[in-house]
């Protein structure tokens, strides 16, 4: 199983990942014949990843890439895949796809769960469709649907595929990046003079295939790693700060790893909610947390954002992925942020919450918004209000 939350061992190789357990070799392992197995195994169905790097140095959408290598060097013969397009481009779905159906070609099974439409339209023979637990269309082919259909059928509502945009007037510069440079967690290059602006009303979309520096793009932004160059925020200097020197200055950032970065998975999903806004009243009462408001302030949130979990004080770690995504899309939007730095920010979402993604920015806000998103395409960008 493909599974929508990583099982990696982060300290291993992707090599050491793809063969941890199984049964050969059995007492000595040769590295080197390994490591061109599984690098030839990825050429071949497009799963570009280096066998040695360690799963750590990996973007999301390259550790997604090895989670598919270990089940395709196993031979497995039953298949099921949550969500296995989630972060990759285009083209790399496209060579998934064509695995997936030799592999079907050869006599294997294949589970295929997603929300994206369009790729169970294009992959599935069958078409199961499930809201809230319950199953509302079975044994459907693609010849006698339609993504509308099936996107009202997982709702129970009409969903807008396309957000319509009127013409924008940017204003100001509210991210300035000049000749900015850094390296990856491999010591490799990264970003290379990057120079970007985004201004205020504006969304900025990136569109990469996994690995080619958007993660670092972001991280830099946000303080999360060393840079040469300038960035300013609102005219302010803010490169190799703090991170928190950069939420001072409004930044908001959904990041690519939900469980890893975005979320503190122990704590509570109240803990998680007001992790930005505790040191500030209401929440804040001097050098005390105010229990009972922040309490009322995260099952607001709850509400307004549809979480599902059972109470405000389970754990984070034991939401679905799309319910995470969407606790950490609230954490981040009710902040009031000027800049929005979003890393596949509807990854394990529904076509649903999609939508309200898409609308949700708030209202009256200077903001602007960098998003990266490995299917991005300008047409079908967002802009914010």
């Amino acid at each position: 199983m493909v599974h929508q939350h990583f099982t990696l061992v982060p300290s291993q190789t992707v090599t050491e990942n793809v063969l941890l357990g199984m049964s050969e070799p059995r007492f000595w392992l040769h590295p080197g014949r390994s490591e061109a197995e599984i690098g030839e195994l990825a050429e071949r169905f497009g799963l570009r990843v280096h066998p040695g790097a360690k799963i750590w140095q990996l973007s999301v959408g390259e550790q997604q890439r090895v989670e598919v290598l270990k089940l395709l060097y196993r031979g497995a013969r039953i298949l099921i895949m949550d969500e296995p397009t989630a972060v990759l481009a285009p083209q790399e779905i496209d060579d998934l796809f064509r695995t997936l159906r030799s592999m079907a070609a050869d006599g294997r099974s294949i589970v295929f769960i997603s929300h994206k439409l369009g790729e169970v339209m294009a992959i599935a023979d069958r078409i199961t469709v499930m809201r809230r637990g319950r199953v509302t269309a079975a044994g459907i082919t693609p010849a006698e649907t339609s993504t509308t259909d099936l996107a009202r059928r997982m709702v129970g509502r009409e969903v807008l595929e396309i957000v319509d945009k009127a013409p924008q007037k940017p204003g100001e510069v509210i991210l300035a990046m000049r000749d900015v440079t850094a390296d990856n967690d491999r010591a490799l290059p990264a970003l290379r003079g990057v120079s970007l602006d985004v201004n205020a009303g504006e969304i900025v979309g990136i569109a990469a295939v996994a690995g080619n520096g958007q993660s670092e793009l972001a991280e830099v932004i946000t303080g999360l790693r060393p840079c040469k160059g300038s960035i300013t925020i609102g005219g302010e200097e803010v490169a190799n700060r703090r991170t928190s020197h950069a939420i001072k200055h409004g930044v908001a950032h959904v990041p690519e790893d939900r469980t890893g970065v975005g979320s503190a998975p122990n704590l509570s999903v109240v803990d998680n909610l007001i992790m930005k806004s505790y040191r500030t009243p209401p929440i804040a009462q001097g050098w005390l947390v105010d229990t009972v408001r922040a309490r009322g302030v995260a099952e607001a949130m709850r509400k307004r954002y549809a979480i599902a979990t059972p109470s405000i004080d389970t754990q984070a770690r034991l939401l679905s992925g799309g319910n995470l995504q969407r606790l950490i899309l609230a954490r981040e939007i009710e902040s009031e942020p000027d800049l929005i730095i979003a890393v596949q920010p509807t990854r394990g979402l529904d076509v649903g919450a999609i939508e309200s993604v898409h609308r949700c920015a708030p209202a009256g806000l200077r903001q602007a918004t960098f998003e990266n998103a490995p299917t991005a395409t300008p047409s079908r960008m967002p802009v914010a209000r």
